[in-house]
């Protein structure tokens, strides 16, 4: 799927479920992380994970379309669009959209992160950092000593 069927099956589902036309952009947007989409307030456009429907399927994404239809819908119409809205939750109830969307599986966030190792010439109090320091710079955090870099793990 990419953004062209999305913004076909977002004006479809805004038809079908809501009888309003949707005039604006839906796209996926592949920085969204622990969100299943998100609904732009200035703009108007519906920004959607597409992890969410590669491993949860079209019925996931049609919910999670439904739930940011839902904002958009009540928003345009200057009702209460927010989740703590009675507005918002009847519409939600009215089209069958869910509150939550299914959590993502579980991925292992370390084991393919690199970790560096610097290790004070003086004491050798091992630093371990996922970001490249600067060894002219940065000194022993205990006896100010010359810090080297000494290994690389992980990816």
């Amino acid at each position: 799927m990419n953004d062209e069927n999305l913004q076909q099956l977002v004006e479809d589902i805004s038809t079908k479920y809501f009888g309003k036309d949707f005039r604006h952009r839906a796209v996926f947007n592949p920085r969204l992380r622990t969100t299943g989409g998100r609904y732009m307030l200035k703009s108007h456009n519906i920004e959607m994970n597409k992890k969410y429907y590669q491993e949860h399927g079209m019925e996931e994404l049609i919910g999670i379309i439904k739930h940011e239809l839902c904002h958009y819908h009540l928003h345009l119409e200057g009702k209460g669009y927010k989740h703590r809205d009675r507005d918002f939750k009847q519409l939600m109830k009215q089209v069958g959209a869910p509150r939550f969307c299914t959590p993502l599986s579980k991925q292992e966030k370390n084991s393919n992160k690199k970790i560096l190792i610097y290790q004070c010439r003086e004491c050798q109090q091992k630093y371990p950092r996922r970001k490249k320091v600067n060894t002219d710079k940065f000194v022993c955090g205990i006896c100010k000593g010359r810090l080297v870099f000494v290994e690389r793990r992980g990816t």
